[in-house]
């Protein structure tokens, strides 16, 4: 080989440098594992207790900015009411819980059924609760003009549904596995697969919104939304654990999550500010 050809060949085989772009997170995961492993440790040795999530919890940045700094605004709850949406038994039929009939074909991904009770700090059921869920498919992708990631959309999988609470307080939903999808808090970052649930009260100022996710995610430890809860035992409530009673033969697997509204042992919510 001519000397000239074997240099071309070698800088064919060069690294191309990476250039990182305007949209881009700066820090590794490596980094964020790092930070979050060391606020775990001071946690640990603190002797407190905290069951809620940090509302500024630093590894997830954006929180830096958008928790509350100040008293919140007192609301008249009647005044709201008066232009909220308003729903009763007539206005959810029982199909919205299936999230895999809501097209003209079949969703992709992995059936599952989800089904649980919604209790207060005492175990006592709450009835009739209005519970909406929403999801990414099982690519990991929302039908959201702002999810933009290159994971397609299926036509067949609106990833969202909803059912009232029964006498028992119980709720279940049919749907699809959803997928993990990457986000841009850091480079290389990625949600755990979970499902969104919002419970309504008896009007529309009662809202409470949290997550919930699959047992043994390998993304667990890598995701700071996760780990803003600082207690790992309060952190394991928001797992639901598989149910082999609630799969079905050849169709299906079940999970069971329940979700507790009050007490030492709640379902941490999105917007809870006593951590």
């Amino acid at each position: 080989m001519a000397e000239e050809d074997q240099d071309a060949l070698e800088g064919a085989f060069e690294p191309v440098s990476w250039t990182r772009g305007a949209d881009d997170a700066a820090e590794t995961q490596a980094e964020l594992s790092r930070e979050m492993d060391r606020i775990g440790e001071e946690y640990a040795a603190s002797g407190a207790a905290e069951t809620q999530p940090r509302l500024d919890y630093a590894p997830y940045r954006s929180s830096v900015l958008r928790h509350p700094t100040k008293d919140l605004h007192h609301a008249d709850p009647e005044t709201i009411e008066l232009h909220a949406p308003a729903f009763g038994d007539r206005d959810v039929h029982v199909l919205e819980s299936d999230l895999t009939v809501q097209a003209q074909g079949e969703p992709i991904g992995e059936r599952i059924k989800i089904r649980g009770r919604v209790l207060d700090g005492d175990g006592r059921p709450v009835r009739r609760q209005l519970v909406e869920i929403w999801q990414a498919n099982a690519a990991g992708r929302y039908i959201h003009k702002r999810d933009q990631h290159p994971a397609p959309v299926d036509p067949n999988f609106t990833g969202v549904g909803r059912c009232l609470t029964g006498e028992d307080g119980s709720y279940e939903f049919v749907t699809i596995k959803p997928g993990p999808y990457p986000w841009k808090n850091h480079r290389n970052a990625w949600r755990p697969a979970h499902v969104h649930f919002s419970l309504f009260g008896t009007d529309f100022t009662q809202r409470m919104i949290t997550q919930m996710y699959f047992p043994n995610d390998p993304l667990f430890d890598l995701d700071p939304i996760y780990r803003s809860i600082v207690d790992p035992a309060a952190r394991e409530r928001l797992v639901a654990r598989y149910d082999h009673e609630i799969s079905e033969h050849e169709w299906l697997l079940g999970y069971r999550w329940d979700i507790v509204l009050s007490g030492s042992h709640r379902t941490w919510t999105e917007g809870d500010s006593d951590a």
